[in-house]
């Protein structure tokens, strides 16, 4: 019953407003809920900020962490600027017409801002719960758009970023407590 309240009020919503950099239904979270694939441009800007967002937490996290936490962040930032060029490149090569964004949104950036103040093991417990959230929603994210997305070329990528981005979060959830 509280989902489909939640997809109905999302409906209204997205009948009633303008398009916007993110449509409404992804940004509340009821295309999650509902298993709905992303519209091709929230799917591209959201799996960006979530690369951009991965790979400047993780660069924080290689600060002087202890080693289980600075293996994570170092698999993170490579796997995820491998992610990013791979996405840079389907862009590239004309098949998908969207202009990613080239900065982090305001939740990401506070996120990182907030990292940025905390040391030892404050630091550490944020960024393990900052990674499993960020894994969980990019997780969905990839795995509906590979199931239901507009785009091929993006859906296949989609689909084989999907079991790295799966790893990550089992590795995220075993970091130290």
């Amino acid at each position: 019953m509280k989902k489909s309240m939640m997809a109905m009020l999302g409906l209204a919503i997205c009948m009633s407003a303008p398009a916007v950099a993110q449509s409404i239904p992804e940004k509340t979270g009821v295309n999650s809920l509902m298993g709905i694939a992303p519209r091709t441009e929230d799917f591209i800007k959201l799996a960006t900020i979530s690369d951009m967002f991965e790979i400047q937490s993780s660069e924080l996290a290689l600060q002087g962490n202890s080693p289980a936490l600075s293996s994570f962040a170092t698999r993170m930032v490579e796997d995820h600027k491998k992610t990013s060029a791979a996405l840079q490149d389907l862009l590239r090569s004309g098949n998908v017409q969207v202009q990613p964004p080239t900065a982090l949104d305001e939740s990401h950036q506070d996120e990182l801002d907030k990292l940025k103040g905390l040391h030892g093991r404050d630091f550490a417990l944020q960024y393990r719960t900052d990674q499993i959230s960020g894994h969980e929603d990019a997780v969905s994210l990839f795995r509906r758009y590979a199931e239901h997305g507009e785009n091929a070329s993006l859906k296949t990528w989609a689909s084989n970023t999907l079991p790295m981005l799966e790893n990550h979060l089992r590795a995220a959830k075993s970091l130290p407590q």
